[in-house]
């Protein structure tokens, strides 16, 4: 039995199937830049915060003859992402750094574009496709009330970036602040604790996650937002896709205790099915298509499949996990769960 978050996930391949559901719903583009070309840099540079601390990315550099190639076509997917593919707003853009990460699984790129004319800037991600973290990115899009822009070519993923406070940084350096609206935080952390759940995102400890502060013309609005899928249907066990069962969150967990009664935690649970619900009827044939994909797929493995239905099962007291063989079939089966839940409410 896993007790543990497994460091050091399988990178699961693309099929055909999903290659097509990708094609279908135009997620999949071609590109003039792929993960392994950006590999091919001759320096690295650690890179650190303002504060000195190692970020764990470091600054790689690249040999001359290459840069204006990388500028160019780096620039064009920003495009992509943001205007569709006009290329005339690249003009006064450039690429101003090129990170890489060694941490972690994915091993992305970051890259920083700068607009010529004042200076903003923006990021984008390159990154191995992987089959697990497609399928958590397109969940996140379908179930969430968060959009996701993100594009595949062959085994190369591009990822818009997701703003916000990351999690661990908020709890250091924001949690205390003078008009903290410590309801309204718990309150989101109970709704982003049921999404991951119900459609089994695993590992959202506090730095995978970033917290979106709004501010309404009475309130201060928040939303908790992932932003490592990785680990989308990987884990075994039960309490590794609910956020409030890692120590890294347990100042969110404080507040919902200091702040609420089981009757209001499970009101906001029920407030969260009742959204998936309506998310999952909007999203009609494009969820089914995902699914289908997800029930034929091989994400994990089956030591960890068959530990996890029979938690489920007991967990929601309903023997169709018992009949879950692949994690896309669980995801289905919990889904559906919650639909017949928001209906019996009715």
């Amino acid at each position: 039995m896993d007790n543990h978050i497994s460091l050091k996930k399988p990178h699961y391949p693309v099929n055909k199937e999903l290659r097509e559901y990708l094609s279908y719903y135009s997620r999949a583009i071609k590109i003039h830049v792929e993960y392994k070309d950006l590999l091919r840099y001759n320096n690295a540079i650690p890179l650190y915060d303002p504060n000195g601390k190692d970020t764990l990315w470091e600054t790689v550099l690249y040999p001359q003859s290459e840069v204006a190639h990388l500028n160019k076509s780096l620039t064009e997917i920003y495009a992509l992402l943001k205007t569709g593919g006009d290329t005339s707003v690249t003009e006064h853009l450039f690429v101003d750094r090129i990170d890489y990460c060694t941490f972690g699984n994915s091993n992305p790129f970051r890259i920083r574009i700068v607009n010529h004319y004042n200076d903003n800037f923006d990021y984008f991600y390159i990154k191995k496709a992987d089959a697990s973290r497609i399928y958590g990115l397109e969940l996140e899009h379908i179930l969430s009330p968060n959009r996701i822009t993100y594009f595949v070519d062959g085994d190369t993923l591009i990822e818009e970036h997701i703003a916000g406070i990351p999690g661990d940084m908020f709890i250091a350096n924001n949690l205390h602040d003078k008009g903290l609206n410590e309801i309204r935080l718990a309150k989101e952390f109970v709704k982003f604790n049921e999404r991951c759940f119900v459609r089994l995102l695993g590992d959202m400890r506090s730095y995978n996650y970033v917290i979106d502060i709004t501010p309404d013309f009475e309130q201060i609005h928040y939303r908790i937002r992932a932003i490592d899928f990785d680990q989308q249907s990987y884990e075994g066990r039960k309490s590794l896709y609910l956020p409030q069962y890692f120590k890294e969150n347990n100042p969110f967990v404080e507040l919902c205790v200091k702040h609420m009664t089981p009757e209001t935690v499970h009101q906001y649970q029920q407030e969260e099915y009742t959204m998936i619900s309506k998310r999952l009827r909007a999203a009609g044939n494009m969820f089914n298509d995902l699914i289908r994909c997800m029930h034929h797929d091989e994400i994990s493995t089956e030591a960890k499949i068959i530990n996890l239905r029979e938690e489920l099962a007991k967990h929601y007291r309903d023997e169709r996990f018992h009949n879950c063989n692949t994690m896309g079939s669980m995801v289905g089966t919990s889904l559906q769960v919650i639909i017949e839940k928001v209906s019996s409410k009715k």
